[in-house]
């Protein structure tokens, strides 16, 4: 999955990392790891606790711009890409304002796209879980969520 994460970061990294002069070109790809590496910490770090509440309102879809769970993994990315790459913390926010609402956003289409099998359900909770939990029984938990 995270491989698929990467891309889905590159693919809409145009304006906030790869054409923003804020980060160097050479660090491109470091920034778009390090992007998809705070995007998956997050959603194992909320399947590891439990929250699979919010992981369901993540890939559900809408208006995730306001999301509480997107806040506070764009915030993190922030501070990780201002940490490792020396951009100031305002500018990586910048950087992550609208690319984080937009994966994420990019990734629940996906993932209830019956055409694109690149990211499924059990897919992703099998990715958070270590590969531990089935959709079925992870599911079985959730089925009222929504």
């Amino acid at each position: 999955m995270f491989d698929e994460l990467i891309n889905l970061v590159k693919e809409h990294s145009g304006n906030a990392i790869i054409n923003n002069t804020d980060v160097p070109n050479e660090k491109n790809d470091a920034v778009i790891h390090t992007t998809a590496g705070g995007i998956m910490d997050h959603l194992k770090n909320l399947a590891g606790s439990g929250s699979l509440q919010s992981i369901t309102d993540l890939l559900k879809g809408g208006n995730l711009a306001g999301n509480k769970e997107v806040t506070e993994m764009s915030h993190n990315i922030a501070k990780s890409i201002s940490e490792k790459f020396g951009i100031d913390l305002s500018k990586s926010e910048g950087i992550v304002k609208n690319l984080i609402p937009t994966v994420m956003g990019s990734l629940s289409k996906k993932t209830h796209d019956p055409n694109d099998n690149s990211f499924t359900m059990d897919g992703i909770l099998k990715s958070l879980t270590g590969g531990s939990g089935s959709l079925g029984s992870i599911m079985d938990k959730v089925k009222n969520m929504f």
